[in-house]
């Protein structure tokens, strides 16, 4: 697997992406709306840091950010062949968020284990969509 992105959790991410973009250059390459939620991806140079921002005060964004405030929210890492990978764990008793993949960002499915399972780390896992 390879690092997929890193999921930050923020308030205001137009400012936040205006930040990153005046100190490091990194550039805006794709925005989308769910319900609770606004997901920004910035270009990391092979990589992408995905900024999320709740359009709500309700959602686990928003809990995340009552919470523990701005900052890292999740590791995702890619995967060819995202149902395997989570029958794998599941018979290896690793906790998922997810027993099924969902659509995510950029059509692709994803699926999230828990951080008690992972040393405390939220991760998701990413299959590339169409």
């Amino acid at each position: 697997m390879e690092l997929h992105h890193v999921g930050v959790a923020t308030p205001d991410a137009a400012a936040l992406a205006a930040t990153l973009g005046e100190l490091f250059g990194l550039r805006v390459v794709h925005e989308e709306r769910f319900e609770d939620l606004l997901v920004t991806f910035l270009d990391a140079g092979g990589t992408h840091l995905e900024l999320l921002e709740p359009a709500r005060d309700v959602g686990t964004v928003a809990r995340f950010l009552d919470r523990e405030g701005p900052g890292v929210h999740h590791v995702a890492l890619a995967t060819p062949d995202l149902a395997g990978v989570l029958a794998a764990l599941r018979d290896a008793n690793v906790e998922t968020v997810d027993d099924d993949p969902r659509p995510g960002a950029w059509g692709h499915s994803v699926a999230f284990l828990h951080p008690d399972a992972v040393g405390g780390v939220l991760v998701e896992l990413v299959e590339a969509g169409a």
